[in-house]
């Protein structure tokens, strides 16, 4: 996400590269550059422009330490003021009553019933909480079956009365219904409409009125730009929503609207929708979205994301493994499970510091470690447990097997024997800290 706009921020700073001083003239080209950027990623041009003369006041009113070079101090500056434009803080939903009822708005094809189970499963998954979906869609064609579906597939019950076109009617029998039988939370999912009418929005206000909400959440795609941010003001007029989720954000989004609508509607963005899966929705942190867009990874999502997969016990026996030199192509099939598991690979490289541009062009296929799996689980279970034995008969017919040829099966073992010296290096304490921390909640 953001490529161009990290691209744009690269070229603006280069202005300064090998420049000894701050300077009005260079201060000033650096955020012409800056401001195009911003505006060529859908940024409101009174927001753009607002932003920069800020980060011009600033850099011209600093005095520059001589262990700083004008560069490091502009991205500095510009990263902060990124987080103050974006929220500062991240914000914690609401969830202090029981049932919190969180009611979920936005246009028609924004995600909202992707992104109400989504928002179901972390709850469920992270904060242990008991979620009660709500189909309150009566009129889109299979808007029920598609929530029923979702809810089945993350685990989550569903209240429905099919039947019933009465979505203030439905919504308030359904928080009648946590609480006889002991739901936690209630996420109530509404009609869209493919755009913003006072039918729409009437509806939505009645069913607010009905069930007092906690929570408020306003589901938006965020490779809409400017328009996102026009939306978000009309639902915020009539709803005055609490907080927003941005979905798409792993498209080709060009960052206009997560960078604006806080400023526009003064309210946070509190989740981003980053994929398919229903685990793709994370914690919206303005200093690591600024991180991103500034082109410096995002390291800590990258050990969260890895923390939330790797189980404390599974880390500790694997240690245990590795201190014997027992590691092997059963661990090594493990932990490639666990790594597909936290999600697309080249979005995971990305996060890696210096990792984004690198991969930024390079096809990275999700399908890659199919061919890794077939030949593991083609070698008998002694083979696996005990890879030194594997001769030029037995990688034939592994090869055989898997349907693939003998330089993969060579490249594969070769790898394995790689990975194993490192892994040994890892747990003589090399790294150890890495290790610990993913063997840690």
């Amino acid at each position: 996400m953001f490529d161009s706009l990290s691209d744009r921020f690269e070229r603006a700073f280069k202005v300064l590269k090998g420049q000894g001083y701050i300077t009005e003239i260079n201060v000033a080209e650096t955020m012409k550059e800056v401001r195009k950027a911003l505006l060529d990623a859908d940024v409101n041009y009174k927001i753009a422009k607002d932003f920069t003369d800020e980060v011009k006041k600033k850099a011209l009113g600093m005095n520059v330490l001589k262990a700083v070079s004008p560069s490091q101090l502009m991205v500095k500056i510009t990263y902060d003021e990124l987080i103050k434009l974006m929220g500062t803080d991240t914000e914690e939903i609401n969830l202090n009553a029981n049932p919190a009822i969180i009611l979920m708005a936005g246009l028609q094809g924004s995600g909202k019933t992707t992104h109400a189970a989504k928002l179901a499963k972390l709850l469920k998954d992270k904060r242990r909480k008991k979620p009660l979906l709500v189909a309150c869609d009566v009129y889109r064609p299979a808007a029920i079956d598609q929530i029923k579906v979702l809810g089945e597939q993350i685990d989550v019950p569903v209240y429905t009365e099919e039947g019933n076109n009465k979505p203030v009617e439905i919504a308030k029998k359904a928080v009648a219904h946590a609480k006889e039988y002991g739901y936690d939370v209630v996420i109530i999912d509404t009609a869209g409409r493919l755009a913003i009418d006072q039918e729409m929005m009437d509806e939505i206000g009645n069913i607010k009125d009905s069930v007092h909400p906690h929570e408020i959440l306003f589901v938006v795609d965020a490779m809409t730009g400017q328009d996102a941010v026009n939306t978000a003001k009309a639902f915020n007029d009539k709803l005055n929503f609490d907080g927003v989720i941005l979905t798409k954000m792993d498209g080709d989004t060009r960052g206009g609207a997560a960078l604006t609508i806080k400023a526009v509607v003064n309210k946070p963005i509190k989740f981003v929708g980053l994929g398919e899966k229903m685990e793709a929705l994370d914690v919206f942190h303005p200093d690591r979205m600024a991180e991103r867009m500034l082109g410096m990874g995002d390291i800590r999502s990258f050990v969260e994301t890895a923390q939330a997969q790797f189980d404390a016990e599974e880390a500790a026996k694997l240690q245990k493994k590795l201190a014997k030199n027992q590691f092997d192509f059963n661990d090594f099939l493990n932990q490639i499970q666990q790594i597909k598991k936290m999600g697309n690979v080249k979005d995971l490289m990305s996060m890696i510091p210096g990792m984004g541009k690198a991969v930024r062009d390079l096809d990275i296929d999700d399908n890659a470690f199919k061919s890794v799996e077939a030949i593991i689980l083609s070698m008998t279970p002694e083979e696996r447990q005990n890879p030194d034995i594997i001769n030029g008969s037995r990688k034939k017919r592994i090869a055989n097997g898997s349907g693939t040829d003998i330089q993969e099966v060579n490249r594969l073992i070769k790898q394995f024997f790689d990975t194993r010296k490192v892994m040994k290096m890892i747990n003589n304490g090399k790294a150890k800290g890495f290790m610990n921390a993913l063997g840690r909640r």
